[in-house]
C-alpha cells in the first residue's frame, strides 16, 4: 500500500517555497584527489559517520590518467577526522579489487571470484548498537549488486550479504525498527520501460541483515517534480523527533544540455532530495520537499574548477552519502560532486525539517 500523497508544486508559487536551508562549508572541496597518498583520480560518494570517538570517511577512488575514461581500477580509500572538516587519510586503500573478490568469495561458493567481481565502490557507512556497517556496490560478470557487509575491526571487514542484480545504492536504518533491520535502496530494471531509466526508491527488511524481504515501492520518479529519470537512496537516514530525515538523489535529464564533463556521453543531472519518513513505520512518507535540498550551483559541483586541469568527470553531479546529527543540532551532509571530489554542508535540524514541509 502506498501512504504518499505528494502536493502539486503548480499549486503553489514557487517563491512561496522555503528556500533550502542548506549552507555549502566555505572549505569545499574538503577532500580531493592531491590529499591521498597513493595513486588517486577521482575521490567521492563517500560514506562518513561517527565511530569510536571520531569522524570516519570510506570513500570511492577511481584512478587513472586524468580525461581518460577508461580508468585503471576502483578501491576504497580510509580517511578520518576529530571535526569532520580536516582529514587525515590512511596510508593505502582500505579494500581494494583482490580484497573484495576475497571477501566475496564465501558468498559465492561455487563461482570463482576472481572472475566473477569486478569492481566494489560506492560504500555507505552506519552504526547500529556501536557495530560499524557498510553498504556497497558491486559490478559482477552477471550484473549490478548490493552488498552489506560489517567491520569486525577497520582492519577486518566481513560480507554478509549480496543481492540478486540489479540493485545498488543501499543504505541501512541506524537502529532496528520492530524488531527487523530496514534498508532503502534502488532496484534498476529496464525490462518492459523501453530501455530508459525510471529507476525508483524501494524499502526491504530483515531480521538478520543476510535475508531480506518484505519490499514495497516508497518512492517514485513520478512523485518528485524535479526528476524526469531516476531517484534512489543517498545518505543514510538519521532519527529526528518528527521522524526519519533521509536524502534522496533524484535525476533529469535535458538533451540540449549536451555534452557535460570529459565522460563522453553524460547529459545528467543530480540533485539532492530531502524527505521525512515515519518512526514506527518508515514505508510511509510523512513530509517531502517540493524542490531539491541541493542542486549544481557551485563550480565544484557544475564541473567548472572542480580541478586545476579542466572540469569535473561527470558535471553537474551532487550525491549524498553521509548525514551526521551532531550534538549541537546540526546536520552534516557530505557528497560527492562532479563525481570528482567530496564536499560538506550543513543546516540545523529543525531547518531541515521545517524544510520537508515548506521546501
Amino acid at each position: 500500500m502506498r501512504h504518499l500523497e505528494l502536493p502539486s508544486v503548480s499549486s503553489a508559487a514557487t517563491s512561496d517555497l522555503m528556500p533550502s536551508p542548506l549552507v555549502r562549508h566555505r572549505a569545499n572541496p574538503i577532500l580531493t584527489a592531491r590529499d591521498v597518498p597513493y595513486h588517486a583520480t577521482l575521490l567521492f560518494n563517500a560514506g562518513v559517520c561517527r565511530y569510536q570517538g571520531q569522524y570516519l570517511m570510506i570513500f570511492r577512488n577511481d584512478y587513472g590518467r586524468w580525461g581518460d575514461t577508461t580508468f585503471d581500477g576502483t578501491n576504497l580509500g580510509l580517511a578520518t577526522s576529530p571535526d569532520g572538516v580536516s582529514w587525515t587519510v590512511a596510508a593505502k586503500p582500505i579494500i581494494d579489487l583482490n580484497t573484495a573478490r576475497q571477501l566475496a568469495q564465501p558468498l559465492l561458493p561455487h563461482r570463482d571470484a576472481k572472475h566473477e567481481i569486478h569492481r566494489f565502490y560506492d560504500p555507505r557507512l552506519t552504526v547500529i548498537d556501536d557495530k560499524l556497517y557498510m553498504c556497497f556496490a558491486v559490478d559482477t560478470r552477471h550484473g549490478v549488486v548490493g552488498g552489506i557487509g560489517v567491520f569486525h575491526s577497520l582492519n577486518q571487514f566481513e560480507v554478509l550479504t549480496l543481492t540478486t542484480p540489479d540493485n545498488r545504492n543501499m543504505v541501512l536504518f541506524p537502529e532496528k525498527i520492530e524488531g527487523r533491520y530496514v534498508r532503502l535502496e534502488r532496484p534498476f530494471p529496464v525490462y518492459g520501460r523501453g530501455g530508459v531509466d525510471r529507476f525508483d526508491i524501494w524499502i526491504s527488511s530483515s531480521p538478520d541483515l543476510r535475508d531480506w524481504g518484505r519490499s514495497r515501492l516508497l518512492l517514485g520518479v513520478e512523485d518528485v517534480p524535479y526528476a524526469n529519470d531516476k531517484l534512489g537512496p543517498a545518505a543514510p537516514p538519521i532519527r529526528t523527533d518528527k521522524g526519519w530525515l533521509t536524502t534522496f538523489h533524484a535525476v533529469d535529464i535535458d538533451p540540449s544540455r549536451g555534452k557535460n564533463g570529459w565522460e563522453k556521453t553524460w547529459k545528467k543531472r543530480y540533485h539532492a532530495g530531502l524527505m521525512l519518513l515515519d518512526l514506527a513505520d518508515p514505508s510511509r512518507i510523512v513530509a517531502i520537499a517540493r524542490q531539491p535540498l541541493l542542486t549544481p550551483e557551485a563550480p565544484y559541483e557544475t564541473g567548472e574548477g572542480a580541478t586545476p586541469e579542466t572540469d569535473g568527470f561527470r558535471n553537474h553531479v551532487i550525491f549524498p552519502g553521509g548525514m551526521i546529527l551532531d550534538e549541537d543540532g546540526i546536520v552534516k551532509i557530505y557528497y560527492g560532486a562532479a563525481d570528482t571530489v567530496e564536499c560538506l554542508a550543513s543546516a540545523p535540524v529543525d531547518e531541515l525539517i521545517r524544510f520537508c514541509f515548506e521546501g
